[in-house]
Formats: structure tokens, C-alpha cells, sequence
């Protein structure tokens, strides 16, 4: 312990001493478009731990600085965001702020692992800041379909969202388009949190990532980052009431602690709903939830270069309907959000998410570490209906104490990248990744008083599956842009991964009041499997002016493979069976403009994209496991555009578009004992055609109140279900409309989701369960802020 204490003094000793160099202050004044100084102007040197305000006079100061090059981020309340690039030699900058209804924020994102302003990024990516989400009413990732071009998302109603962008798809367990928040790769779909709140922007990067992010983000990646405590004292408190029982409620403050050098902030949310769907078994709501989430900071600036960040999340999820499915297409519609099943359960769903993390920031080069340990606990505390109907014939156990049903996920990323005032030609980061994952399962199928209705052999008696999976992996990446001249630059990235997983299994026959087993249907047994994986992306992007840039790249992703598990009810899928991982390899070329004095942005993108050993599952009933088999090669290719635009003062409109081609160039099935292969069918979750036009016009009323009204208008192309093409969903169109008035600190929003209460398949399984969208939904939202 003494060495690991000496070890880590000398290793911020010398990250501390070999950056010192000339030091300078960093001036500016920050002025409205009227040439009036503003107070209270945030200003942040971005790939730095350095951020401070304006004073009355509008004038802003960052003593002792190395030397260098910087791009500083200024926000304030009412103005458009805006990055200003300064140096050494202009040691002080005036900066203008335009009104918000007038120019197009600037995001910064950091999807590249360093802080970046998103226009000037050569990668195709939605950037939705917290003035987006808020306007979109984003609660839940889900929301973001269409919102993002050739995204889609949706769940079967327990809010474990399957997500799919450009025809890469959640097809097998192992999500194809990760996730992270806050820096921390919610590791697979039990780990992740679905709701939404407090949240500072939303990044979705769109094509394999695998270079800087590795595993399962072949589609690509959701960056999810939430607001983090600041010098200054602020907070909220929002209460949203609805039709179907809905209440939301979220409240949140951050502050500092000790003036610059340590803060806090909390956030909180309580949601509930008595559910869309009524249970015709006894005349109850079906689907019935509330849950109950918080985020939690600690942050200490140490001094210039170091700070550090303790993180905590919860999400505490209670849903007594998880699973509203109906298994007949023709009664899905013709009795919409009606069930009938007599096996009804709450599922209760725990999830824990902590980090730690440290930033160093130095004139050479920026060092970060993040620990974090993510805990799920997810069970049925009775039994759920496996049938979907009222007999009393198959339901799924899993109940069986909190050792079991737990996923145990610890990761560690280090990372290095250049610095913020580094005047070298490469701008680069390179780092390591590890993790290990712990999954103990234990689940029945039960066969109960009606089993022999549906040809089971036996009745009141169950199969108990239990397995123990084990992962653990690491991985070294890299990547470098090389600042060719001010026009051209070239980009090269490359990632290894390594991943070992092990898998335990039992399979036992109980028979309903005896407690033990009377035989074992499949003996204890185990088995390993490794494998690694290679990510390189090249790129290069050119500038045609300062306002529109051209860019293409190459690059390729990975979703793991894995061990297959066991059956209860199907002999013939074989347990432990080693399916490969599925690659993907991306084509990419675009232009983004930042045009009118940022009063327009379009973007560009077209894709041709194509996966190899595609991993395609078949669903295992009653039993409720996924079977994955290396039988399938998919070809995806398609068009974005992404329009913001303020088209007069006050009126802003945003239109995206995506239009996807994903078509199975081979694709064998298992069918009726043999093999069927079903060539040219069409990638599931997959609508060929998303766009989301909004239209939203803001006026003020004296100084102190505005008002603003929007519509907005969703269009989803055809899609298909199952991967065989018979569940298919026509085009259709959603309409949402709100109107919001603000006083001071207060605002209340009216709003409704699916006015004309379309119905319309949002998910379904491959063996026919479908569950349907949400029905037209309305309330209100009062919020307050400080």
C-alpha cells in the first residue's frame, strides 16, 4: 500500500512539474448585440477544469494560464451559446452575444473524448442540447426516435429500449448501439437508465464506433451527459400532471460547497402512470408503474490541472404490467391497449450506477481516469404470465432471493489526450479500457393446471435453468488527427479489444410441493470462450470556408459474441454454443454549414454499410431465452439531412431526415427442423423513411414574460418486426403540440403527444406479441428555477 501511495505521488508530481511553462492571463469582455456589457456570463476553456463568470462590467479574467492556444465556450441566459478561438499573442478578446431568437446555439460535444465544438467534427452526429430536449419533451431515450435522423427505439413495456440506427439493430441481447451517461458505458440492457432528466445535452453518434468506444457501438452511440454543480447557486423543481394517471415530478439544486474548489449537486424523479392497458382478465389496469431515480455529484477542483468527480445514480423501477403483449395482430388493433392474462406480477427493478472520476489538465498533454460499478437487481415477484393469455398454463419464475438475478459490472478507463493550448500539428488520444461483468440467473419455466391445452406432456411441474456467466475484457485504442494545413486535416484510429467469458449451467425438474429436484434435464456444466477484435477508422474532412465543412471516413465496430444459453423446453438448441461476434464496416461522406450568421445549419450525410456474421436470435418459448446463431450478412446504406434554422425573429424550425436501405444479402432461420434463408429480407426495427419536422414561434410580453407555441409533425416509414417480414408496420404519422408562457422563473407548459391518437405497432416479437404505441396522451408542466 505504501508503494502504490509513493507510486501515485510521484506520478502527479511529474505530470504536475514536467508541464510548467510560461504562464499568462486571459482577459476578455463579453457585450450583447447592443454593445451593453453582461454579468453572469458563463465562460469555459474547453479540454481544461477552468471556468469562471463574468462581473458587473462584463469583463472576465483566467489568471496564470500556460501559454497557448484556447477555444473558450460563452453561455448566458437569453443569448445563443457561442466558442471563441483565442491565443497567447490576443491575451485579450471581446465577445458578442446575439438574443436566442436570433442565432443557433454552438454545442459543444464531446464525442471524440475531447471537448469539440459539433460543427466542426468530420462525423455524422445529432447534438440535442438542454434547450432540444426540453422543447421535445425528451423523458425516455425511446422519445428520441426520429428526432434523430434513421433512429429508432421503442421496448415491450418493461423500458428496456432496444435502439437502432441506420439498420444496425438490437437483434440478439447484446445492444448494437451503446450507451453511455456521464462517461460510463451502461454496459448492457439491464444496467442502463432509460429515464431522462436533468440533462445538459444528448449526443447520438451515428456509425460504427468502435475505435473509441469499442464494444456492442457498431451502430453507433448515445452520449448522454447531465448538468454538473458550478460556482453559482442554482436549482429547479418541475411537476408534470396527465391523463392516464400520469405524475412526474423532478427537483434538483447544485452548489458550491467552498467557493471554488468544492460543489455538489443532486437531482431527483418520481414518475407514475396507472398504464395504458386494462387487464379484461379482472377489469384492472394492466400496466400500472412508478419509479423513482436520482443523480448525485461531489466535485473538487484540487487546483488548475486536477479535479475530481464522485457520481452517483439510482434508478428504482416498481411496473406492474411489464409485458402488455397481445399475440394476435387483428386483436391488437381491433381491442387496442386490452389484455387478458391471469398470471399478473410486479416487476421490480433496481439499478445502481457509481463513478469516480479524475481530470488532469496540462500544457502537454490532459490525463482522465473513471471507475465506475453499475448494479442490476430485476425480478418478477410473482410469477409473469408466459402465455399471454387466462389459462393457467405457462408463467416464468425468477424470484429466488437477491443472489441471484444480479448483474455486477465494474469498469476502469484511462485516458490521455493532447492539450487544449498544445500548439502541435496532432491533435490525439489513446487510452485503456477494462471491465468484468458477474450475471448469476436463476429461472423457471412453470407448467401449470392448463399446460396440457397447449401440448405440454405433464402439468404442475417446472424446469429450473440456472447459470452463472463470467466476463471480463480489456482493450488499448488510439487515435490521432493530423492538422495538415488550416483547410485539411487527417484522422487515423485504431482499438483492440480482448474478452474471456466463462458460463456455468444446471438444468433441474421440479414437480409443484416437492422442493427438490427429482432429476436434472441437463448436467452442471461449463464452458469458455475468448476472442478479440480490431476497430481502425481513417478519415479526412476539409474546409471549404469557415462555414462549411466536407468530410469522409472509414470505419468499423463490433457487437461481442457470447455463449448461448440454455433451453429448458427445446433439446435441440444445444446450451454453450460459441457464436462469433458481428462486425460492422462503414462508408461515410458529408458536409456540414454553418450558415447566415449561424441562423442555419444543414447537415449531410450519406452511408453505405455492411455487417458480417450477423448474430440472429431466435426467441425460445415458453422459456423466454434468446438463441444466437453467426447465419446472417446484412447491407445498409441510406441518406441524412439535418436542418436548424431561425427564420425570423422568434420562429425556428427543425427538420431531420433519414432514409435507410438495410436488406439481408443472407440470412438462414431455423424452420420446422430444417433451415430456411430468407435473402433480401428487410433489417428489423427499422423504419426506411424517419422525419420530424418542428416548428416553434416565441414572443416576448414586456420584459419580464414570454410565450411560445409548437407543433411538431413525426412521419415513420414501413417497417418489419421479425426478421422473416410478416409483422410490418405502414408509414405513419405522428402530431405533438405544446404552448408554453414564462414569467421571471416560473414557466407552464401545456402540451399533447399523438393528438389524433394514431395506432400503430411500437414493438413486437418475432413469435407474433406485439405491443402497441402510446395512445394520444396530454397534460401540463410547471416549472421553477433559480
Amino acid at each position: 500500500m505504501k508503494k502504490y501511495i509513493l507510486l501515485t505521488t510521484l506520478f502527479i508530481y511529474l505530470l504536475t512539474h514536467l508541464n510548467a511553462q510560461r504562464l499568462i492571463n486571459l482577459t476578455g469582455d463579453v457585450n450583447d448585440n447592443n454593445s451593453h456589457a453582461l454579468a453572469g456570463a458563463i465562460i469555459h476553456l474547453l479540454n481544461t477544469n477552468l471556468q469562471t463568470t463574468t462581473d458587473t462590467g462584463g469583463r472576465f479574467i483566467f489568471p496564470n494560464v500556460p501559454a497557448g492556444t484556447y477555444t473558450l465556450q460563452v453561455a448566458a441566459l437569453g443569448f445563443a451559446t457561442t466558442t471563441v478561438t483565442v491565443s497567447s499573442d490576443n491575451k485579450s478578446v471581446t465577445i458578442t452575444l446575439q438574443p436566442d431568437v436570433q442565432q443557433l446555439d454552438e454545442v459543444i460535444v464531446t464525442a471524440q473524448k475531447r471537448e469539440e465544438n459539433n460543427q466542426q467534427l468530420p462525423i455524422s452526429i445529432t447534438a440535442l442540447s438542454s434547450k432540444k430536449t426540453a422543447a421535445y419533451r425528451i423523458w425516455n431515450t425511446k422519445d428520441m426516435t426520429a428526432i434523430v435522423p434513421n433512429l429508432y427505439a421503442a421496448d415491450p413495456g418493461d423500458k428496456r429500449n432496444i435502439t437502432a440506427i441506420r439498420g444496425i439493430a438490437t437483434t440478439s441481447y447484446d445492444q448494437a448501439v451503446a450507451t453511455y451517461i456521464d462517461g460510463v458505458n451502461q454496459f448492457g440492457l439491464d444496467t442502463y437508465i432509460s429515464p431522462l432528466f436533468d440533462v445538459e445535452r444528448i449526443e447520438v453518434l451515428r456509425g460504427p464506433q468502435g475505435t473509441l468506444y469499442g464494444r456492442n457501438a457498431m451502430g453507433g452511440v448515445v452520449n448522454i451527459v447531465t448538468k454538473q454543480p458550478t460556482n453559482h447557486l442554482s436549482g429547479f423543481a418541475e411537476a408534470s400532471v396527465g391523463n392516464y394517471g400520469l405524475q412526474r415530478y423532478t427537483a434538483g439544486i447544485k452548489a458550491p460547497l467552498i467557493k471554488d474548489k468544492l460543489y455538489m449537486g443532486a437531482a431527483g424523479l418520481y414518475e407514475r402512470t396507472n398504464g395504458f392497458y386494462t387487464n379484461d382478465f379482472n377489469n384492472s389496469h394492466y400496466d400500472r408503474q412508478h419509479s423513482i431515480g436520482g443523480n448525485y455529484y461531489l466535485k473538487f477542483i484540487a487546483n488548475k490541472q486536477w479535479s475530481f468527480m464522485l457520481n452517483a445514480k439510482h434508478n428504482n423501477n416498481r411496473n406492474h404490467g411489464p409485458f402488455p403483449l397481445v399475440a394476435d395482430r387483428d386483436e391488437a388493433f381491433n381491442h387496442a391497449y386490452h389484455v387478458s392474462q391471469n398470471a399478473t406480477t410486479q416487476l421490480i427493478d433496481n439499478i445502481i450506477n457509481t463513478s469516480l472520476s479524475a481530470n488532469y489538465s496540462g500544457r502537454h498533454f490532459n490525463f482522465s481516469s473513471q471507475t465506475a460499478y453499475q448494479y442490476n437487481y430485476r425480478i418478477y415477484a410473482q410469477p409473469i404470465d408466459a402465455d399471454f393469455s387466462p389459462l393457467d398454463a405457462l408463467s416464468i419464475i425468477n424470484n429466488y432471493g437477491k443472489s441471484w438475478n444480479t448483474v455486477k459490472v465494474w469498469t476502469q478507463e484511462f485516458r490521455f489526450s493532447s492539450s487544449a493550448a498544445a500548439a502541435s500539428p496532432f491533435k490525439w488520444v489513446a487510452g485503456t479500457f477494462l471491465f468484468t461483468q458477474n450475471s448469476p440467473v436463476k429461472q423457471a419455466t412453470h407448467f401449470g393446471n392448463d399446460a396440457t391445452l397447449l401440448g405440454s406432456p405433464d402439468s404442475n411441474y417446472a424446469l429450473l435453468s440456472t447459470t452463472i456467466a463470467k466476463k471480463y475484457g480489456a482493450a488499448v485504442y488510439g487515435q490521432i488527427t493530423y492538422v495538415a494545413s488550416s483547410k485539411f486535416n487527417v484522422i487515423a484510429g485504431l482499438r483492440y479489444d480482448y474478452e474471456h467469458q466463462q458460463q456455468h449451467i444446471l438444468g433441474e425438474y421440479f414437480k409443484d410441493g416437492i422442493d427438490e429436484a427429482l432429476f436434472n434435464f441437463q448436467p452442471d456444466t461449463s464452458a469458455t470462450i475468448h476472442f478479440n477484435a480490431w476497430s481502425p477508422k481513417l478519415g479526412i474532412d476539409y474546409s471549404i470556408n469557415k462555414k462549411s465543412l466536407l468530410f469522409a471516413t472509414y470505419s468499423k465496430g463490433y457487437r461481442a459474441g457470447g455463449l448461448t444459453p440454455l433451453s429448458p423446453t427445446d433439446p435441440s438448441q444445444l446450451p454453450l454454443y460459441a457464436f462469433k461476434p458481428e462486425y460492422s464496416s462503414n462508408i461515410e461522406a458529408g458536409i456540414k454549414n454553418s450558415l447566415f450568421n449561424h441562423r442555419l445549419l444543414l447537415n449531410i450525410t450519406a452511408f453505405y454499410t455492411t455487417v458480417t456474421d450477423a448474430q440472429v436470435p431466435t426467441l425460445i418459448l415458453p422459456d423466454a431465452v434468446t438463441i444466437t446463431r453467426n447465419t446472417g450478412k446484412l447491407t445498409s446504406k441510406g441518406l441524412e439531412a439535418e436542418v436548424n434554422a431561425v427564420i425570423t425573429k422568434g420562429l425556428t424550425t427543425d427538420y431531420s431526415f433519414g432514409y435507410t436501405n438495410a436488406l439481408y444479402d443472407n440470412l438462414k432461420i431455423s424452420s420446422n427442423g430444417g433451415e430456411l434463408n430468407l435473402k433480401g429480407n428487410r433489417q428489423v426495427f427499422t423504419p426506411n423513411t424517419t422525419s420530424m419536422l418542428a416548428l416553434q414561434y416565441s414572443f416576448a410580453a414586456g420584459t419580464k414574460t414570454t410565450f411560445a407555441i409548437r407543433g411538431e409533425w413525426k412521419w415513420l416509414g414501413k417497417q418489419y418486426f421479425d426478421l422473416a417480414n410478416t409483422i410490418a408496420q405502414n408509414q405513419y404519422s405522428l402530431f405533438n403540440a405544446q404552448a408554453t408562457a414564462a414569467y421571471r422563473q416560473w414557466s407552464l407548459k401545456l402540451w399533447s403527444r399523438n393528438i389524433t391518437g394514431k395506432k400503430y405497432i411500437a414493438y413486437a416479437y418475432d413469435f407474433g406479441a406485439i405491443h402497441l404505441g402510446d395512445p394520444a396522451t396530454y397534460g401540463a408542466t410547471l416549472q421553477f428555477k433559480f
